[in-house]
């Protein structure tokens, strides 16, 4: 079990579907993003890891929805074997250090230097990578790009020779605990992100209340029918979901489908609507059926 963890919009999501090979944990230039504990799988021959895609530690807001959340974060890091910290090339700053003092003093960490393929000049890594190695006593730092891949199977070798020996958790072909239920909620959320403003994706939520799917014995090729509610808090947000003659509702489904279609498949049917429920981020039932644990 290993755990990434690191300040907002260093690249935890992408470098988590890089080493799974597929996208089981949305991504978006927004902080805050990731709201639940993500597992992705990666079977080698010689090794499992389990890795656990954290939502960022909350400080500003005392939502049950926040709570929530960092107790997650909290249980995540209590029980992993090690913890991958992922920062920016040549950009250890104090947000950086934060993060990691709040890591268990006896973890395990390997700091993972990420979006190296950014860098105009690559003679500025080394003078980094020793600043870094003077900041902690990290297992080992590895330098990287969740981006384009550069690195990350380094990475892999690093965290196996800390990894106890002992029987695989999860079968060779599984990439995720997640269920084809909890990913096509989170895609529609991701778009939420991306493609609304600054704001409103924090004030909303996405429910599955339909997924079924045609052919029972052949989930790869099925049709899945799929009927979501948007969650949001406030008449007004609701028209801004929805945009002008819908526009922007259909362009949050269309992208969100073309995505489950990619990950499941198989022929998505995709029905999306917007619900007004005020004040449900302090709601314990609706935060229950989003999967809180409160």
């Amino acid at each position: 079990m290993v755990a990434i963890v690191g300040r907002p919009n260093v690249g935890k999501s992408t470098l988590l579907n890089r080493l799974v090979g597929q996208k089981i944990s949305i991504t978006s230039r927004r902080p805050q993003t990731t709201r639940h504990r993500v597992l992705g799988i990666v079977t080698r021959p010689d090794v499992q890891l389990v890795f656990v895609d954290t939502p960022g530690l909350q400080a500003r807001h005392g939502s049950a929805l926040n709570r929530a959340m960092n107790r997650a974060v909290s249980e995540a890091l209590g029980s992993v074997d090690a913890i991958v910290l992922v920062v920016e090339a040549l950009r250890f700053g104090p947000e950086d250090k934060a993060v990691l003092a709040q890591l268990p003093a006896n973890a395990k960490v390997v700091l993972a230097v990420n979006q190296v393929d950014r860098l105009e000049r690559r003679e500025q890594l080394l003078p980094f990578l020793q600043q870094c190695a003077q900041a902690h006593g990290f297992a080992a730092i590895v330098p990287l790009s969740a981006k384009t891949g550069h690195q990350t199977s380094a990475l892999v070798d690093e965290l196996a020779k800390l990894m106890p020996e002992a029987g695989p958790l999860y079968g060779e072909d599984e990439l995720t605990d997640r269920s084809e239920r909890f990913l096509a909620a989170e895609l529609i959320r991701e778009k939420l992100f991306r493609l609304l403003g600054a704001e409103l994706p924090y004030a909303s939520a996405v429910e599955i209340e339909r997924f079924e799917v045609e052919g029972e014995d052949n989930r790869t090729g099925g049709l899945r029918r799929i009927h979501a509610a948007i969650l949001v808090d406030r008449p007004g947000q609701k028209a801004i979901v929805i945009g002008q003659g819908g526009s922007k509702l259909k362009e949050i489904a269309t992208q969100a489908r073309q995505d489950m279609e990619k990950l499941f498949g198989g022929k998505v049917f995709l029905e999306v609507w917007v619900k007004v429920k005020a004040g449900w981020m302090d709601d314990p039932a609706v935060l229950k059926r989003l999967g809180h644990d409160v």
